[in-house]
């Protein structure tokens, strides 16, 4: 601006002899000082403009600031809780690992088991189907026994009669018939002999058995921990060989005539393991888990005593 007045005051000194023409050049002066000054509002209010944006934008840029640090703090506090999460996720799955671990073990132990009833001659039921011949020599030999007992029944009521005959002081006219009746009586006594042959050999595998029996029982205590006992009809009593005491022990019904299923009776020692009936029969629907977590906490309390 003070250019522009110098330029004015130069170029008016030669003029002032002239004053049209000073004038004139006067006016297009002011007129090109109205447009400079025109220009000049122009700039200011671009340049105001400019430095409200400026400001809003950096308004904005320190409420985005803001919201970033509390977006950051929230951040660090969730990473801090999946912190304490994944550690007990960690805990979780090493526990899952050791249950995993010990089912296995059962669940090996119950195939030898298996395997041995087996080799026994144990099977399934369900899942193992029994043939039967039609020619079975057992269905023979009772048919033939029953035909010799009703053979011996006609032949006593022949007897009986002629006992009657002959206590009547009568006669006996046809001797064949007394020859025929009198006859049997060698196949009687060798029939008795024959069953008295059979009752030996029942009796004989009747101990055979009971032996075996005895030693299964023996095998079963010593392999699961449990003495099984048949208390009545489809009831069996299982007591630990780490029970405190010999009234502790577990009564099972079976549910089912081929008592695939079992049902636990309740008894006073069935109070103080509810925690495992809830875990392992309620939920789980295992009952050698709960057996074999019964004899664990049962040896615990013994080993800890």
């Amino acid at each position: 601006m003070r250019s522009i007045l110098d330029s004015f005051e130069n170029d008016m000194s030669p003029l002032e002899n002239s004053p049209q023409l000073a004038l004139q050049v006067h006016e297009d002066m002011v007129q090109n000082l109205q447009a400079n000054c025109a220009e000049m509002e122009v700039q200011l209010s671009q340049t105001l403009e400019e430095l409200g944006n400026q400001k809003e934008r950096a308004e904005m840029l320190d409420i985005e600031l803001k919201i970033l640090k509390s977006q950051t703090g929230t951040v660090d506090q969730s990473f801090f809780v999946s912190s304490d999460e994944l550690n007990a996720l960690r805990l979780k799955v090493e526990e899952l690992v050791m249950e995993r671990s010990q089912l296995e073990d059962d669940k090996k132990n119950l195939e030898m088991q298996l395997e041995k009833l087996t080799l026994q001659g144990h099977y399934d039921q369900s899942k193992t189907k029994v043939l039967h011949l039609s020619m079975n020599p057992t269905s023979l030999a009772k048919e033939r026994l029953k035909m010799e007992q009703q053979q011996l029944q006609e032949e006593c009521q022949q007897l009986q009669e002629l006992v009657r005959v002959l206590e009547g002081g009568g006669s006996i006219t046809n001797k064949s018939e007394v020859a025929g009746c009198l006859q049997p009586s060698q196949e009687i006594s060798d029939l008795k002999k024959k069953l008295e042959s059979s009752e030996l050999r029942n009796q004989r595998l009747k101990e055979v058995f009971q032996t075996k029996i005895q030693e299964f029982r023996k095998v079963c205590y010593t392999l699961t921990g449990y003495r099984i006992d048949l208390t009545t009809e489809n009831q069996y009593r299982l007591t630990s060989m780490y029970a405190e005491h010999k009234s502790d022990c577990l009564i099972f019904k079976a549910s089912n005539p081929s008592r695939t299923k079992m049902q636990l009776l309740e008894t006073e020692f069935s109070h103080t393991v509810r925690e495992l009936i809830d875990l392992h029969l309620l939920q789980q629907d295992s009952i050698p888990v709960f057996l074999s977590s019964v004899t664990l906490d049962l040896f615990s309390r013994q080993t800890i005593t």
